[in-house]
């Protein structure tokens, strides 16, 4: 049963009358891969997010599927060759979504980076990774670095690593999996919080769940739990009094926003700075976003603040590599904090532990899946499930690899065609037919049904037949849900937020019934969303 707003008292109903195979707690990247997973393993499953769908972790990365050359530095030549294979079959699922993008490595005369490692990293990488084609490492010399990128510091530049990523939409990535698993038949619903769980002859056998829209409550009952909580997983252990000495460790990532102006990069540039660390540099829609920070956490896990120390350190990198530019914190539009969900190491620092996932089995049944990263999701999914069905004595294969999501196409190639033809129907429509990149690299083929939305409703906006769309197959219920989880609206099109919010209030009170005192509610929120992102302490 697909997730719509509209909808949400008749799937609780199910969610609360149907003994599932598989409760999965957690409705970020890898609770969303287990339930595609097992959905078309054949298993009845069920998925539980306290928040919003990909509220934590899955909407507050670097937004990149990418091989994680950074893990080659560590050895970590495992992870390397998984996650490079990965990024190939999530741009084949959703190429509307995973897109390629060339990254620039500068090397410097003191960098940490040498000219023949770099070289020799680059060409291990793109042999682990499978990669194939122009998307190959290309090794460039001063000249040619400085021509690509004229704004990097000219006296310290040696060279360069010129060589392929792959950019996404880390929460819209997390929603198409999510939705692709529901049409398959998986229940999901967000905003329903896990109380406590319960137990038959001391085996793990559901939870008890509070509406957090509500506050009434309900039981679900599933034959397997899994934790897919990330930041949340040790709270969900110690409710099943199985957290040992394997625990999670937090660490907060950082990324800031400015105008593309003020950065006007060629391309994504990944760049190392003196205490060893990387930074990216990445241009988007108008916009350079820059990140990340590593550093312990131990506060609130449900909204991570972005701090004055975490910019300073940011922009004091970018300009150093960059020395035309001087950005400063008057500079910066929008931010966001996520956090990583590690598994402990003793004695290593944040950047040293290793970004592998882990399944931790209690006594009590309950299955734990932590660590890992954005790009792996689909392997980490493949663990539980090969755990669950050892478990039950049955043999049912992976079918992920080759499950094209929703709104995705049959070959990448399609992509284009496709784009051309909706900037068609704008073009009919007096809109701007720039929003058909907007659209398209968002919704994939399902921007037919947000135009056919506008079409058939009395709108005078097109971002209300979003917002429409939104609600009806997405799960959306409040503002927040819709500008920072569907359409990153408030991280890169900030100016543009509040008045679009005015423009959606209708939608809201036809589709959800939004009364006055609802809709100030939700303005004022946004206006505080808005100051957070630019306010730091």
């Amino acid at each position: 049963m697909a997730y719509n707003s509209t909808k949400r008292k008749e799937i609780i109903e199910k969610l609360s009358s149907q003994h599932f195979d598989i409760l999965i707690i957690g409705g970020g990247i890898t609770g969303a891969g287990i339930a595609l997973d097992a959905v078309i393993r054949g298993f009845t499953v069920a998925l539980v997010e306290m928040q919003d769908f990909a509220a934590g972790t899955s909407s507050r990365s670097t937004k990149l599927v990418h091989g994680g050359l950074r893990y080659l530095k560590n050895f970590e030549l495992d992870i390397v060759r998984e996650t490079g294979l990965e990024r190939a079959v999530a741009y084949r699922n959703a190429p509307h979504l995973v897109r390629p993008e060339k990254m620039l490595l500068p090397l410097t005369k003191d960098g940490s980076y040498g000219k023949w490692s770099t070289s020799f990293g680059l060409w291990l990488y793109d042999i682990l990774a499978g990669v194939k084609g122009l998307d190959k490492r290309k090794m460039l010399n001063r000249k040619q670095t400085l021509e690509k990128e004229p704004l990097l510091r000219d006296e310290e530049i040696t060279g360069s690593g010129y060589y392929a990523e792959y950019r996404t939409d880390d929460a819209r990535l997390t929603i198409e999996v999510l939705k692709t698993a529901t049409e398959k038949g998986a229940t999901a619903l967000n905003y329903l919080k896990v109380d406590e769980l319960t137990y038959e002859s001391d085996q793990v056998s559901g939870a008890n769940i509070i509406d957090v829209m509500t506050n009434e409550k309900l039981s679900i009952q599933a034959d397997y739990i899994v934790n897919a909580t990330g930041p949340w997983v040790d709270l969900i252990r110690a409710q099943d009094i199985s957290l040992n000495e394997k625990r999670i460790h937090l660490t907060k990532g950082v990324h800031l926003v400015v105008d593309h102006e003020k950065l006007p990069i060629g391309q994504s540039i990944y760049f190392d700075v003196s205490d060893g660390r990387m930074i990216f540099a990445i241009p988007r829609e108008g916009k350079t976003y820059i990140g990340t920070t590593d550093t312990n956490y131990n506060g609130d896990k449900t909204n991570p603040k972005v701090t004055k120390q975490d910019v300073d350190y940011l922009l004091k990198a970018v300009n150093n590599m960059f020395p035309s530019i001087t950005l400063q914190m008057k500079d910066v539009e929008s931010s966001w904090a996520g956090l990583r969900p590690l598994i402990h190491e003793e004695g290593k620092d944040p950047s040293e532990i290793s970004r592998g996932d882990e399944v931790f089995e209690s006594d009590s049944g309950l299955i734990t899946i932590a660590g890992g990263k954005l790009t792996g999701y689909r392997l980490m999914a493949k663990k539980v499930l090969r755990l669950i069905c050892d478990r039950k004595g049955i043999t049912r294969k992976c079918k992920t690899r080759r499950t094209r999501l929703v709104g995705g196409f049959q070959k990448p190639k399609e992509l284009p065609i496709y784009l051309k033809e909706v900037e068609g129907k704008l073009k009919e429509a007096h809109f701007d037919i720039s929003k058909a990149f907007y659209l398209v690299h968002r919704y994939g083929k399902q921007t037919d049904q947000i135009l056919q939305i506008y079409k058939e409703n009395d709108f005078t906006h097109l971002v209300q037949a979003e917002a429409y769309f939104t609600i009806q197959h997405e799960g959306v219920v409040c503002l927040e849900d819709f500008f920072v989880r569907r359409t990153s609206k408030l991280l890169f099109d900030i100016g543009h937020v509040m008045e679009e919010a005015e423009q959606l209030m209708p939608v809201f009170e036809e589709l959800l019934g939004w009364d006055k005192d609802r809709a100030e509610e939700e303005t004022t929120k946004m206006k505080r969303l808005l100051n957070e992102l630019t306010s730091f302490e």
